[in-house]
């Protein structure tokens, strides 16, 4: 889902589906990878394994998973292996067309696909995941966007949005619950990792326009680049150690970063208190 415009330039309309509802959003370009997708579901099988173990109904969306379904596929796979095996995904598109050619690779109750957008279609979902969605709308319509969705969750239930590379190698993502954001993970494949400013490019939609000087996201992406300048003589032990190093860097010089168990798989996790800069939490 997102600004997309056919060669008209008239925005594709969205009409009911098949429950009823009328979808709330828009078709996005769509393009995904195999694995695209692989760096957040890891994190999410690991961040949100309580919440998902602890939920009555185990029930997860992929919202917007796009031209092809296999990120749904991956994270229905990945969630029951990690997590529980009865986990629900649902994957939603907009697109009628998108929805069936879907279907073949449904396996209910584990994996289903149906109509729907922001709205979740009228699900319940303990966990949204909603990636590369936002990223081709406006700023100023991502605060309604994130009140839209986090309404339809579960008591207790999470959001989790934000954007990589056509790959999967960079990544940065919000975890989100109705309160608002809750924190801010960047996310790179160390192993391709040139220098971490590249991670900017990658940043959600509500910081990505608020990169520049005198901003918390600004100065965390500077931090985190100057670390792994700093950290370069550690390269000779491979890029592990030195974005560790990097990390560590950051957080001595009085970032407030969380979970170090994370940092040797490419991760840095901060509040989003530390980069709120950008348009202010759904109320």
């Amino acid at each position: 889902m997102g600004p997309y415009r056919p060669a008209d330039g008239t925005a594709r309309p969205a009409g009911p589906s098949a429950g009823g509802r009328r979808p709330v959003g828009e078709v996005t370009r769509g393009t995904t990878n195999p694995n695209r997708l692989r760096r957040v579901d890891n994190w999410i099988a690991h961040r949100c394994a309580g919440l998902l173990r602890d939920a009555a109904e185990p029930l997860v969306v992929d919202l917007g998973y796009g031209a092809t379904p296999v990120t749904a596929v991956e994270l229905r796979r990945r969630l029951a292996a990690a997590v529980r095996p009865d986990v629900r995904v649902v994957g939603l598109e907009i697109d009628p067309v998108r929805v069936a050619a879907a279907q073949p690779v449904a396996d209910p109750p584990g994996l289903s696909f149906r109509r729907g957008g922001f709205e979740l279609a009228g699900l319940r979902p303990v966990l949204v995941r909603a990636f590369n969605v936002l990223r081709q709308y406006d700023e100023s319509e991502v605060a309604g966007a994130w009140r839209t969705m986090t309404a339809g969750l579960a008591p207790g239930g999470v959001l989790v949005e934000g954007t990589c590379d056509e790959v999967g190698r960079l990544a940065g993502w919000l975890l989100i619950d109705r309160t608002g954001p809750r924190t801010l993970t960047l996310s790179a494949r160390l192993s391709t990792l040139d220098r971490p400013a590249a991670l900017a490019e990658r940043l959600p939609k509500a910081l990505i326009h608020h990169n520049v000087p005198g901003t918390g996201v600004h100065a965390l992406v500077r931090a985190l680049d100057d670390g792994w300048r700093d950290a370069a003589p550690y390269a000779t032990f491979g890029p592990r150690q030195r974005w560790i190093r990097a990390v560590g860097a950051v957080r001595a010089a009085g970032w407030p970063v969380v979970d170090p168990t994370r940092w040797r798989l490419g991760e840095i996790t901060v509040p989003w208190s530390a980069v709120a800069d950008g348009p202010p939490a759904p109320a």
